[in-house]
């Protein structure tokens, strides 16, 4: 009995430490929308132009993390894990030494790769730790740690850089993350890699048009959450400028906002289904967005939009995945990495497109761009859930 208590305070014990791993992690990946303003004045450009860090991220992370993954699969999981961590410290010395918006590009670009990596590895050694009958429970605890990051690490931050220099952020972080490689190094054994699964057998499954368009249904959502997150302080400074110091509690808020989602979202699928839940929550949005400019003039009613938005939007990430396995359940892994990798691309393309509306129509017209991408969001996903018919004669 001993034994077992011991066995079992030792497995919580490295879970926990993979979930402080993953709330530094994602505080390095979502911090810099919370202080985009601090950093584009910075390196000296305009804000528009250094939002495309976050394109640059996401674009490693999309195109970087399934090629290291199928090149190394028969490797050691621990070991990819240590890589992952190793590449996200680099990021974090070079963004903190390397003056000049090309090396902060560089090490944004090598931080979406190691975050990648990490993650994908810090779930499949957290899924083999787990007792039986608790991964599920193990996964989400995992999962609140990149949740927590958007609740502690970005309102901090914010508060942060009011008295100190942005770098001071990469700096604390940088020193954590090498204090948790060691920690990694001591208590996480080694776990046996996986059977490679081919590029080819991947694609394939794209030819059919309900995966496609469930995919592109992730795309499509991730997009427009990346055009409005990525510029979401830069717009509440330009619609508030007297309200700067009040900008972490609003973050702080949006974050419980995401919390509350991802709770909501697995409740509702259990309730009413994935597809209403999804079609709902992708209309919520869409909503939301389009009354934020509306009430402008409103602090209180902007405020509240993009906390119902971000619920919305945090409830629908679970369905989407839940979706998506039950599509196709005999191929539940190459579905979640192909999902993975759309998301991805829904966030650099996000971006890149929302530092072009930034620079060349207005801060406000993110909302517009966002709820459009939303609204072409519901329509593929009332096909694919066949709850709209398609035409006769539809070929994708």
């Amino acid at each position: 009995m001993e034994k077992t208590i011991e066995n079992t305070t030792d497995i919580k014990g490295k879970i926990y430490l993979l979930t402080f791993i993953s709330f530094l992690v994602g505080t390095l990946q979502f911090v810099i929308g919370g202080i985009l303003d601090k950093v584009a004045l910075s390196v000296g450009v305009s804000v528009s132009t250094v939002g495309q860090v976050i394109t640059a991220f996401s674009l490693a992370a999309a195109i970087g993390t399934p090629i290291f993954m199928m090149a190394t699969a028969k490797m050691d999981r621990r070991k990819q894990l240590l890589i992952g961590l190793a590449a996200v410290l680099i990021s974090t010395i070079s963004t903190v030494a390397l003056p000049g918006f090309g090396f902060l590009m560089v090490s944004r670009s090598l931080l979406g790769v190691g975050t990648g990596i990490y993650n994908i590895s810090a779930y499949a050694l957290v899924a083999k730790m787990a007792p039986p009958g608790r991964q599920a429970m193990a996964l989400s605890n995992l999962a609140m740690g990149a949740s927590a990051a958007l609740v502690i690490g970005v309102p901090i931050a914010r508060v942060m850089v009011a008295t100190f220099d942005w770098r001071i952020i990469f700096v604390v972080i940088g020193i954590l993350t090498l204090l948790s490689i060691l920690a990694v190094i001591r208590m996480i054994p080694a776990a046996a890699g996986e059977a490679p699964i081919p590029l080819s057998a991947q694609l394939a499954l794209l030819k059919n048009p309900k995966i496609f368009m469930a995919l592109s249904v992730s795309f499509l959502m991730f997009f427009a959450y990346s055009v409005v997150n990525s510029y979401t302080t830069p717009f509440l400074l330009a619609v508030m400028p007297s309200m700067e110091s009040r900008i972490s509690m609003i973050l702080l808020f949006l974050g419980i906002a995401s919390l509350i989602g991802s709770k909501l979202g697995g409740f509702l699928a259990d309730r009413f289904g994935a597809a209403h839940t999804l079609v709902g929550g992708i209309i919520a949005q869409a909503l939301a967005l389009m009354l934020i400019p509306i009430f402008s003039g409103s602090v209180i009613l902007i405020v509240s939009m993009l906390m119902i938005w971000s619920i919305a939007a945090w409830a629908c990430g679970p369905t989407l995945n839940f979706n998506l396995v039950s599509i196709a359940p005999e191929a539940s892994g190459i579905m979640l990495s192909l999902n993975s990798t759309f998301i991805q691309f829904g966030f650099a393309a996000g971006a890149a497109i929302g530092g072009i509306v930034v620079g060349s129509a207005s801060i406000m017209a993110i909302m517009w761009t966002g709820a459009a991408s939303l609204a072409v969001a519901v329509v593929v996903g009332l096909i694919s859930f066949g709850l709209m018919p398609p035409r006769k004669n539809y070929h994708l």
